[in-house]
C-alpha cells in the first residue's frame, strides 16, 4: 500500500519536472440559513475531491490541500481541505436549498448536533467507483464512505431518536459524484487496469460499483438522490499536459471513457428508478455543460480555460501547489480553473446553479 502511494507521488513529482503542511481542522459550519425555511432538512454528499470539504485532511495520503493557496478566497481566506481557492458546488447547494452556507466534512471536524442533522460530506478526493482508485491514493472508498454514513446514521438516532431521524433521512438530498479519478489516475496514470480493460469494459466496471453503490444507499434509506456524473476529465489542464500532445488538446481517450460511462449510467439509474417506485433517483449529466464552459469560456465570464490559476497552470494540483508556489495568476476570477484538475470557486458557482436549476424541481423538494 506504501509502495504504491510513494509510486503516484513519485509519478506526479516526475511529470512536474518533465513539463518545466500545516493541518487545518475546522469547525462545523451551520451559519446563516438564506431562506426562512429550508427546502429539505439535510444535503449528504459522497463522492471524490469535487464535493470533499476536508475529509482527506485527517487521512494518510498525499492527495491533500489543507494548506495555501488553497482556500486563498474561501469566506476565512483559509485552506480548510476544499481542492478551490473558495466554496465548492456543495456549498452552493445547501446555501440553496436554505440548510446552511457551507457543508461540513464528517471527518476531522468539531461537528456539533445541528452540523450533523443538517447535513456532512463524506467525500474524499482520490476515490471512485473502481476500489483501486482509493486503494492507489490512500483514502476512502466510495463503499467505505456508506460505512461511516451508517456510523453517521447511529449518531443522528441517538440525537433525535429512531422516528424522528428515519424521517429526517427519507426527507434529506443526497449527492454524489466520483468517477473522475477512476479515468485520469487508475486507467490512464497507473499500469493496473489498462492493459485488462479497453475503454469500453473499464466503464463497465466503473458502472457496476456506481449501480452497487445507489443500491445500497437506497437501503440505507435515501429517497431522494441526485447522481452527477463524470464530466469532460479530458480537458482538464493537467489531463491536457500528461495526454493531449503538442498542442494540448483535449485528451481524447479520457473523455470517450466518460462518455461510455455516461450514457451506461444514466440508463442504468432508470432501471434502478423503476426498481425502486418510492425513490425520486435523478441523473445529472454534467458533461456537456462544462465542456462548453471550457470550449466557450467568454460565454461564462472567463477568458483562460486550459491551464489552471496556480503556478504555471499545467501539471500543478495538491501537493504540488503549496506554499511554495512562485505564482500564482493575477485575477482568479477569469479562470475556470484553479489547480490544474480542479475548478475555481466562480466556476462552481455556475456549475451549482446549474445543477440546481436543472435537477432540484425533480427532487420533490
Amino acid at each position: 500500500m506504501k509502495l504504491l502511494i510513494s509510486s503516484l507521488a513519485f509519478s506526479l513529482l516526475l511529470c512536474s519536472i518533465q513539463h518545466g503542511m500545516c493541518h487545518a481542522r475546522t469547525k462545523g459550519h451551520s451559519t446563516r440559513k438564506t431562506l426562512n425555511k429550508p427546502l429539505v432538512p439535510a444535503l449528504i454528499t459522497f463522492g471524490d475531491s469535487i464535493i470533499d470539504p476536508g475529509n482527506n485532511n485527517v487521512q494518510s495520503t498525499i492527495i491533500k490541500c489543507n494548506f495555501p493557496p488553497y482556500g486563498r478566497d474561501f469566506v476565512t481566506h483559509r485552506p480548510t481541505g476544499r481542492f478551490c481557492n473558495g466554496r465548492i458546488p456543495t456549498d452552493f447547494i445547501a446555501s440553496k436549498l436554505g440548510i446552511k452556507d457551507l457543508l461540513p466534512a464528517y471527518l476531522g471536524t468539531n461537528l456539533t448536533n445541528q452540523d450533523l442533522l443538517t447535513g456532512v460530506s463524506f467525500a474524499c478526493g482520490g476515490t471512485g467507483f473502481d476500489l483501486l482508485t482509493a486503494q492507489v491514493a490512500g483514502v476512502l472508498s466510495m463503499p467505505e464512505q456508506l460505512q461511516k454514513f451508517q456510523e453517521y446514521q447511529g449518531k443522528v438516532r441517538t440525537i433525535v431518536g429512531e422516528k424522528k431521524a428515519q424521517k429526517l433521512f427519507s426527507q434529506s438530498v443526497y449527492g454524489i459524484i466520483a468517477g473522475s479519478d477512476d479515468v485520469a489516475n487508475t486507467y490512464f496514470t497507473t499500469p493496473f487496469r489498462s492493459g485488462q480493460y479497453d475503454y469500453s469494459s473499464y466503464a463497465n466496471l466503473m458502472l457496476k460499483g456506481a449501480s452497487s453503490f445507489v443500491e445500497q444507499l437506497i437501503q440505507l434509506g435515501a429517497k431522494k438522490i441526485a447522481f452527477v456524473g463524470v464530466p469532460p476529465i479530458g480537458c482538464v489542464p493537467s489531463q491536457r499536459t500528461l495526454a493531449g500532445g503538442i498542442l494540448r488538446d483535449c485528451a481524447p481517450g479520457h473523455n470517450t471513457i466518460a462518455r461510455l460511462y455516461n450514457s451506461r449510467m444514466a440508463e442504468e439509474i432508470e432501471k434502478i428508478r423503476k426498481k425502486h417506485q418510492t425513490v425520486t433517483l435523478i441523473f445529472a449529466d454534467i458533461y456537456d455543460f462544462l465542456y462548453d464552459m471550457i470550449a466557450n469560456p467568454t460565454k461564462y465570464g472567463f477568458e483562460v480555460s486550459n491551464v489552471g490559476c496556480c503556478g504555471t497552470g499545467l501539471l500543478e494540483v495538491s501537493v504540488l501547489c503549496n506554499p511554495l508556489t512562485p505564482t500564482i495568476c493575477g485575477n482568479v476570477s477569469n479562470h475556470v480553473f484553479w489547480d490544474s484538475y480542479h475548478p475555481t470557486e466562480k466556476a462552481y458557482s455556475i456549475l451549482a446553479e446549474y445543477i440546481y436549476q436543472k435537477l432540484i424541481p425533480y427532487l420533490n423538494v
